[in-house]
């Protein structure tokens, strides 16, 4: 298992909880050459992303090569309260995985 890659903030509010994350990731299209070696770089991004709250996906996200370093993704979803967990699961081209967890405030 991979670190930690993904920075969350989720708030409830009302009904609706809203959901600013962040995946510190390269995004590596293997398309970029090493300036130095003039060798391409492999490819390393990621391809999936999943958000579950209660057991339920609330969010999910198939990625490719056209997606920035670092991606920023927002979403709402009804339902949520302060307290409850998030739980975030992510997948590289590479094969590398992990879940992750957030707290909604």
């Amino acid at each position: 298992m991979a670190k930690n890659i993904l920075k969350v903030k989720a708030k409830a509010r009302g009904d609706k909880t809203k959901v600013k994350m962040m995946a510190k990731h390269i995004m590596e299209s293997g398309q970029r050459k090493d300036k130095k070696t003039g060798e391409l770089i492999p490819a390393k991004f990621l391809q999936e992303l999943k958000v579950e709250h209660g057991g339920k996906v609330v969010f999910e996200a198939s990625m490719g090569t056209a997606i920035s370093k670092n991606p920023y993704i927002a979403f709402n979803f009804a339902g949520g309260a302060k307290g409850d967990e998030l739980v975030m699961t992510w997948k590289e081209n590479t094969g590398a995985s992990a879940t992750e967890t957030a707290k909604i405030k």
